[in-house]
């Protein structure tokens, strides 16, 4: 998996490209917590939930299923949200999403449940250039850490701020 600081990269990323013009500071911030919420599933570990469980590391809530209870959760709360409904399970599925897609695109650990309850199967995208963060603090603050992080910035945060960048100067040769 990515740090969790950079599964929240891609949500960060569209609010810089929309603004809060058009994005409500709270969906904005909803949508960052969303791009984060699965990796909560970790909490399981001290309870003796194991990795390969389905409410272990990358299942449950690693899948579709799960990033569009998120997206309704948001549908619902949309009025809290100050937005459209459509906009609150638009963004909030896409942060789920986000981070489904960028755990399949890391170097080891087991696949995502993507597709789960219609497949229990574990999968990865065929090129995956992120280097798997270690989930232990012992591990992750060596060399290896670094690694992680400079693997991160170079397949994640740089494509996020360069689309983000373009978003934001197309938007404003659109006059929006």
């Amino acid at each position: 998996m990515p740090t969790i600081v950079t599964h929240a990269v891609p949500a960060l990323a569209l609010g810089a490209a929309l603004g809060f013009r058009r994005i409500s500071p709270r969906l904005f911030w909803a949508a960052v917590f969303c791009a984060m919420l699965p990796d909560f599933d970790v909490i399981g570990f001290r309870f003796g939930v194991r990795y390969a469980d389905l409410l272990g590391h990358r299942g449950f809530s690693h899948s579709l299923l799960f990033a569009l209870i998120c997206g309704g959760l948001g549908a619902l709360a949309a009025p809290l949200l100050h937005c459209r409904r459509t906009l609150a399970f638009g963004l909030l599925f896409a942060a789920v999403a986000s981070h489904i897609a960028l755990d399949a695109a890391t170097s080891g650990g087991l696949g995502v449940a993507a597709f789960w309850p219609f497949s229990d199967e574990r999968y990865f995208f065929p090129w995956r250039p992120i280097r798997v963060s270690p989930l232990s603090p012992r591990v992750f603050f060596s060399g290896r850490g670094l690694e992680v992080l400079r693997s991160e910035l170079l397949w994640v945060w740089l494509p996020c701020l360069t689309l983000a960048l373009a978003a934001r100067f197309w938007l404003s040769r659109q006059g929006r």
